[in-house]
């Protein structure tokens, strides 16, 4: 889970697993797979930090070979 603050100042946890896109106008607009939206307070380049840091946190994805 990646750590958000909303843009009324609420700490929300997100699966980045569930955002499909981002938009940057003005406001980071953080669109999930199930088409729900998500404003939050963070740039789009501090989100796509947490969430590389978080994927990082995974450890190394096995090939299935």
């Amino acid at each position: 889970m990646i750590k958000l603050t909303m843009l009324s100042g609420k700490v929300y946890w997100l699966n980045p697993h569930q955002i499909e896109h981002m938009e940057a106008n003005p406001d980071t607009t953080i669109i999930l797979l199930s088409g729900n939206r998500i404003l939050v307070k963070e740039p789009p380049e501090a989100v796509i930090e947490a969430i590389v840091a978080y994927r990082r946190s995974l450890g190394p994805i096995p090939d299935p070979d």
